[in-house]
């Protein structure tokens, strides 16, 4: 199952996050970065945590 979260309120103009099952694309064509679950769950922790 693919879930999108759009990062703008028009849902076309910016880039977007894509969560998979197996992987999370973040950007947009010809912008994207591809990370694994764990790199995906390690970054959300990160962030969470507000480590810098």
């Amino acid at each position: 199952m693919e879930k999108i979260i759009t990062l703008c309120r028009q849902g076309s103009c910016c880039p977007v996050v894509k969560i998979s099952d197996t992987q999370v694309e973040i950007g947009e064509k010809g912008n994207l970065c591809v990370l694994t679950v764990s790199e995906w769950e390690t970054l959300k922790k990160k962030i969470l945590s507000q480590e810098a």
